[in-house]
């Protein structure tokens, strides 16, 4: 009853949590948690019990961390969980990661980007070699924007390998190779052995640290197309982070082509959905002024039926898109702050994340309050 629920409500994760007096219930659906009601606490071992058995983990082992995930038919298509379970004072704590499959349309069309900056990101996924690197906090559908770009270089002409921690979506066409740390399958070590299977395109999960990186660049360098992530807050401040890892700024003005962050916010309920006023503290939070939203509307959503009194329904992603130029490039070799990097971007045609956010909500798509919470000022 639990994954029907959660899946009904296009849930992404489901939280059980062991307390002294209870067992608590949560799911996440569009990025925030909401409680759901609670079983008996006696059934708390039970439940999780039957998680590890779905889940092909040790049953007998309740001090360790576990990994594993099930696979599941649930109304009629394919979903798939990644289930954690950790040790806590009160018994296990399982967290379920839900991937439904279909639910998620991996074409760059869907993703949110606007007609200009579509073009540009294009262009860059369409060059022969180079690094397309995409930030942003966990859970901000970097892994979504990655699929997209390479289901639309998905060619019989060309071969694409990823490897990933863990495999979420699995594509027809494309090698797929799971990262197992127990047994000594790493970035680094899968992406040696990667680039001995000629590949056009690969795609590293997530360059964690200076060793990944060095064989990423390297395999740039050697005539590949390669895709990455990183966690940093703005499209400017990953170039700052790869220099903090080791990487030599000449190595990343060679091979970076483009930094696209993102984010995700609630998209405001199409039901419900009435005009609103913008409070002087909001505006002084986003950084304009009273002349600055003359003439154009804000909404918000009150909550009905539809959006479980929420007032939002579905998400879209907010985009940051830094090409790097060769004014941009001579700045990296020049060891520019961050501050700069992003003031040469945005005379180039970067639009920062929070403006970008400001623009789908004068478009009535999500609120102000959304993208104060999941942006930053400059």
């Amino acid at each position: 009853m639990v994954l029907l629920l959660a899946i009904k409500d296009h849930a992404s994760d489901i939280h059980f949590e062991p307390f002294e007096d209870e067992f608590r219930i949560r799911i996440k659906a569009e990025g925030v948690l909401y409680e759901m009601v609670p079983p008996p606490r006696h059934l708390a071992f039970a439940i999780t019990t039957r998680i590890k058995v779905m889940a092909s983990l040790d049953i007998a082992e309740r001090r360790m961390p576990q990994d594993g995930r099930i696979e599941l038919m649930v109304g009629g298509h394919p979903v798939d969980l990644r289930v954690s379970v950790l040790p806590t004072i009160f018994g296990e704590s399982v967290v379920m990661r839900i991937l439904d499959r279909s639910v998620v349309n991996l074409s760059l069309e869907n993703v949110g980007m606007d007609d200009d900056m579509m073009s540009k990101f294009r262009a860059a996924i369409d060059r022969p070699n180079g690094i397309v690197l995409v930030t942003g906090p966990t859970g901000s559908g970097k892994t979504t924007t990655l699929y997209s770009s390479l289901t639309e270089l998905n060619q019989i002409s060309d071969k694409l390998i990823t490897t990933e921690d863990p495999v979420e979506y699995d594509i027809d066409g494309i090698i797929q190779i799971p990262i197992d740390n127990d047994v000594g399958v790493t970035f680094a070590g899968c992406l040696r052995a990667i680039l001995r299977q000629d590949p056009d395109t690969i795609l590293v999960g997530e360059i964690r640290d200076l060793e990944t990186a060095e064989i990423a660049i390297q395999a740039a360098l050697t005539g590949h197309l390669v895709f990455s992530t990183l966690h940093t807050n703005d499209a400017p401040a990953t170039v700052t982070r790869l220099k903090d890892m080791g990487i030599q700024p000449f190595m990343i003005c060679a091979t970076v082509e483009a930094i696209l962050a993102q984010r995700l916010v609630r998209r405001i309920c199409t039901k419900c959905r009435e005009e609103t006023k913008v409070s002087t503290s909001m505006m002084s939070d986003l950084g304009i002024k009273p002349d600055d939203i003359v003439g154009k509307k804000f909404f918000k959503g009150t909550g009905c039926d539809n959006c479980n009194n929420t007032g939002y329904k579905g998400r879209i992603a907010l985009f940051e898109l830094m090409i790097l130029n060769d004014k941009i490039r001579d700045m990296v070799l020049g060891n520019a702050s961050t501050d700069e990097l992003r003031e040469e971007a945005r005379l180039n045609g970067m639009m920062p994340l929070r403006e970008f956010g400001i623009a789908v909500a004068v478009d009535g798509i999500t609120t102000l309050d959304e993208v104060i919470r999941e942006t930053v000022s400059d």
